[in-house]
């Protein structure tokens, strides 16, 4: 067994703190009473008060949530639809090019991504706003769902479907009340993947967008360029909690559920 030396403790601590040492500073720095974000001039919480009467940001958090949501759900069924005929549908004509048009977007660099949807939407004649930028971000994010999902049912028990069959049930009554419980579990995590990296997008919104619609990394580059203000640390700050409760809730939730289903294993064992 190898021991936790102090080399170890060393390398462990400075990569956590190159991690997690600049968000520490911008939390601090978010409660500064100085709009100067390098100098501090006492604790205060006004920025977060004036970022709650900024229009602009709270206009374009909506956006982005919006676009988030709608993206991710229309992302999950799609991804999920592509994951059960790459696993299910065998082989068939053009099963090559279908998984390489699923797989792409994983590679393909969000340059590229963003400016051949910009050129599709000009060519069809489509006006840039949050429908495109919905369309854009499912485009991308149904890629990862497909990969999420398709690995939890590579490893599904099929028996359960065929019982499922010869108990009466119809190949949708099947999928639905079956297989759809069981890949559940994926399906949530393809959904949360597809809302993270649609809320966290900024190269392929950037081409999509039209002045209608103005997602909320997209409100933060263009201030930053200007120079950082304490809104945008308070800004950041908020994100971050939200992030951590988030994380923190759904270990905490992942925890119970496993404990429940251990307690339930040893009672089925001792009956």
């Amino acid at each position: 067994m190898r021991r936790f030396t102090s080399f170890n403790a060393t390398a462990l601590t400075l990569g956590f703190a190159f991690l997690y040492l600049p968000m520490l500073i911008l939390i601090i720095f978010s409660f500064n009473e100085s709009k100067l974000v390098t100098v501090w001039a006492g604790f205060s919480t006004k920025w977060y008060g004036e970022l709650i009467q900024n229009e602009a940001f709270l206009n374009a958090a909506w956006v982005t949530l919006k676009v988030a949501v709608i993206s991710s759900t229309f992302a999950t069924v799609l991804g999920t639809m592509g994951a059960l005929v790459l696993v299910r549908a065998g082989r068939f004509a053009g099963r090559t090019l279908f998984s390489g048009m699923i797989y792409a977007p994983l590679v393909m660099p969000e340059v590229i991504t963003g400016l051949s949807l910009l050129l599709l939407f000009i060519g069809i004649g489509l006006d840039r706003g949050v429908l495109t930028i919905v369309l854009a971000h499912t485009t991308f994010s149904m890629c990862y769902v497909s990969v999420v999902v398709s690995s939890r049912l590579v490893s599904f028990d099929r028996s359960l479907e065929e019982a499922a069959l010869d108990l009466g049930c119809s190949p949708m009554q099947a999928f639905r009340l079956v297989t759809l419980p069981i890949i559940a579990p994926a399906v949530i995590s393809g959904w949360l993947l597809a809302f993270t990296l649609s809320l966290d997008d900024l190269v392929i919104a950037s081409f999509t967008a039209g002045p209608s619609a103005t997602t909320l990394p997209m409100k933060i580059w263009s201030s930053v360029r200007l120079g950082v203000s304490p809104e945008i640390n308070a800004l950041s700050t908020i994100m971050i909690s939200v992030v951590a409760v988030g994380v923190i809730t759904a270990s905490l939730i992942t925890k119970r559920a496993t404990l429940r289903q251990q307690a339930e294993e040893r009672a089925a064992v001792a009956a």
